[in-house]
């Protein structure tokens, strides 16, 4: 027999611990497999819809108003930067939150 100590029990139970979460994110990981390339070419289609249309709606909107009250300002440009504003924002949004529902998996609390 070797006089080297024992490690304390509670090492034990923590490389217990590790290997258990690790065996659960291996589980998860095997339940919600990766989509691949054309689950990325659809967000990124995704995104750029959500941009695109309010930029489209908002320099819609903007011709019909210069059209109908012609002025000084050009309400085709306000309405435009404002919709491609907007756009921008919903899609820094969704991008937020896909990112943080990722996180939550891979830390196990968007599970259970």
């Amino acid at each position: 027999m070797s006089d080297a100590p024992k490690p304390p029990v509670h090492d034990d139970l923590d490389l217990a611990d590790q290997v258990g979460a690790k065996a659960a994110r291996k589980l998860r990981a095997r339940r919600h497999r990766t989509a691949g390339i054309w689950f990325g070419l659809g967000m990124m289609g995704l995104i750029g819809w959500s941009v695109a249309i309010p930029t489209l709606l908002g320099a819609a909107l903007g011709l019909w108003l210069d059209g109908r009250y012609p002025g000084g300002r050009s309400w085709t440009l306000t309405l435009l930067v404002a919709g491609l504003t907007i756009g921008c924002f919903n899609a820094w949004r969704w991008i937020t939150k896909e990112d943080q529902a990722m996180r939550d998996e891979q830390h196990g609390d968007g599970d259970e």
